[in-house]
């Protein structure tokens, strides 16, 4: 099965929840705790990896390893959050090619025109609703796998209205998107209304200190949305808990209060399958098992 049939499968049985893996040990870490797939945020990519703005700035080399870092470590399948797809029409095709081939499931467009936002964020621009369309079209006919997703994402509803939002997402399936994300809804009541109106799977961003307000998975459910997306979650946690290290460890000189809230060695070692990098080494010099 491939990874964008897989992903088709669960959407298919269930709303499931996609947390962002800010690296491929998180990647892993999501997998280990039972959850049916994974997220490559742009604004956590940006930030987490190269310290810069949700704002365009990584190129798709950049995005396309990390893609594979996530792939090659964990076997949940993978959006990619790919902005604005690179450029135009004939962009698009080489970020959908490189991405499938670097193991994505999915990989999400954007209607904003670059340099892209946040977004959360003002100052949004939108691309004219055809132009999205030849990326869709583009991106449809690069894909080398049929169940490769193509999600298209709206950011209308912080620009314009959600009215021009419900009509782009319905002039974006007619290109070929298989699955709809409208960006920055801002009540529960505007989530029902966009799901009421679009006949398509439907993409969900409950990030934090947006618009939206954080509605639960159950809600989301009911509501006809097919993917709960938790893009940043992980590292804001993991970022704000550093933080609170450094600063105890700066007050009292030690680290030593602090082990209970750690990962062990064992456990890491566990998570990385230390074991079995042993065993093979072994191996490899004829000695075999202990």
């Amino acid at each position: 099965m491939s990874p964008g049939q897989h992903l088709r499968e669960l959407v298919a049985e269930a709303t499931i929840q996609v947390p962002g893996a800010p690296n491929a040990l998180a990647a892993r870490v999501i997998e280990r705790a039972g959850y049916d797939a994974i997220y490559l945020s742009g604004a956590a990519f940006s930030a987490g990896t190269l310290a810069l703005p949700d704002v365009g700035l990584f190129t798709l080399t950049e995005l396309a390893q990390q893609t594979t870092y996530l792939t090659r470590s964990c076997g949940l399948p993978l959006i990619v959050d790919a902005d604005t797809g690179f450029g135009e029409a004939l962009n698009v095709e080489r970020t959908v090619i490189e991405l499938e081939a670097a193991g994505a499931a999915a990989i999400q467009l954007e209607d904003q025109q670059f340099p892209k936002r946040c977004g959360h964020l003002a100052g949004k621009s939108l691309i004219e609703p055809e132009a999205m369309c030849a990326k869709l079209r583009a991106a449809i006919g690069a894909k080398s796998d049929p169940s490769f997703v193509i999600i298209a994402r709206t950011d209308a509803r912080g620009v314009t209205s959600l009215a021009d939002a419900i009509e782009r997402a319905k002039r974006y399936l007619d290109a070929g998107a298989d699955w709809i994300f409208p960006e920055a809804l801002e009540s529960k009541d505007e989530f029902a209304e966009f799901a009421q109106a679009i006949e398509a799977p439907l993409v969900a961003n409950m990030t934090e200190f947006g618009k939206s307000p954080l509605l639960a998975l159950e809600e989301l459910a009911e509501l006809g949305y097919s993917v709960v997306l938790y893009p940043v979650t992980l590292m804001r946690v993991a970022m704000k808990a550093m933080e609170s290290v450094l600063n105890v460890m700066a007050v009292d000189g030690t680290q030593a209060d602090l082990l209970d809230l750690m990962q062990t060695r064992d456990e890491l070692y566990d998570l990385l399958d230390y074991k079995l990098f042993e065993e093979r080494d072994r191996a490899h010099f004829g000695k075999g098992n202990p």
